[in-house]
């Protein structure tokens, strides 16, 4: 039986729904976070310093990994991201134990994502650039570029299926007169804060866009006509839906983490890039055609008509 969102699962019952996360955060990364979240609240900690503190970590994993040719700075480097990890489930955790949600914390966790990555691949492109040339720039630049596209589409697929699995409110631009909005600031802030929000939460989740759209379409048209079946069709969404999401993390944070400190201990981080770019971008291909394939079995089980294309 799959777990409604919000039920408890550990020492805090404020962890995401379980029945797609990746097995390193479902076992490791978030009871690590779960477990700090309590100390956190007791000592006032906001979830946006428990962000910042993170950012902070990733940054020095990427001096760390500027030497990463000694293993014992690529080592220091891994468990950096390792704790970088931690408070980046902690500082939504935190937020959902206290109820201290806001527009800027959501955009906040998403730059100190952003800013980890780039630190080490800034700093692993300057220190092999003696070893490859500064063409490296260029590689390391690019794999950032798709990294960011990939990672996007992966987060877009786990927020469709807590809204079309859970009925939970998608992960979209707020509405301008929303509260949590008002919380972002004004102005020229909360522009800027629209703007990061509609960039990694929706633009650069392009690859999967159209036939989100198209599938939402499809089912909403089919459930105007049978209003009475939502329970039903949320229910064989999950059950199709959860095993080919779940497998959507292979393009999270946590594996790249590693493959990087593969690619820093085999010291050859442009294998890394390289893979990034080609291997990573294969299979986003794959997700997509097995998503596609996905959404025509669920709809021909429930009789419902599926005019999309992958």
């Amino acid at each position: 039986m799959t777990q409604k969102p919000g039920a408890a699962t550990g020492a805090v019952p404020i962890r995401r729904n379980t029945e797609i996360e990746e097995i390193t955060n479902l076992y490791l990364i978030h009871p690590l976070a779960g477990r700090l979240v309590p100390i956190f609240a007791r000592l006032h900690v906001t979830p946006n310093a428990v962000s910042i503190l993170g950012m902070a970590c990733g940054i020095l994993a990427g001096f760390a990994y500027y030497r990463y040719r000694d293993p014992r700075f690529a080592i220091a480097g891994f468990a950096l991201m390792i704790v970088w990890h931690v408070m980046d489930g902690a500082d939504g955790q935190l937020a959902r134990y206290t109820q201290t949600y806001s527009y800027f914390g959501k955009i906040l966790d998403g730059i100190a994502d952003h800013v980890t990555f780039v630190a080490v691949y800034v700093a692993l492109a300057m220190a092999s650039s003696r070893q490859y040339g500064n063409w490296i720039y260029g590689l390391a630049a690019i794999s950032g570029v798709f990294h960011a596209i990939q990672s996007a589409s992966y987060e877009t697929e786990r927020q469709e299926y807590e809204f079309l699995g859970w009925d939970k409110k998608p992960q979209e631009p707020t509405p301008r007169n929303a509260e949590s909005r008002d919380r972002g600031g004004r102005g020229g802030i909360r522009w800027v804060l629209d703007f990061l929000n509609t960039l990694f939460f929706y633009g650069l989740s392009f690859p999967t866009a159209r036939i989100n759209r198209k599938f939402r379409e499809t089912l909403a048209d089919a459930l105007r006509n049978a209003p009475g079946q939502a329970d039903l069709v949320r229910n064989r969404y999950r059950d199709i839906l959860a095993p080919q999401i779940r497998s959507w993390s292979i393009l999270s944070a946590n594996y790249r983490t590693l493959g990087i400190f593969i690619s820093a201990l085999c010291k050859a981080p442009a294998v890394y890039f390289a893979f990034e770019i080609v291997g990573f971008s294969l299979l986003l291909a794959l997700l997509i055609r097995r998503l596609y394939s996905a959404h025509a079995l669920l709809l021909s089980q429930l009789h419902f008509p599926w005019s999309g294309s992958a």
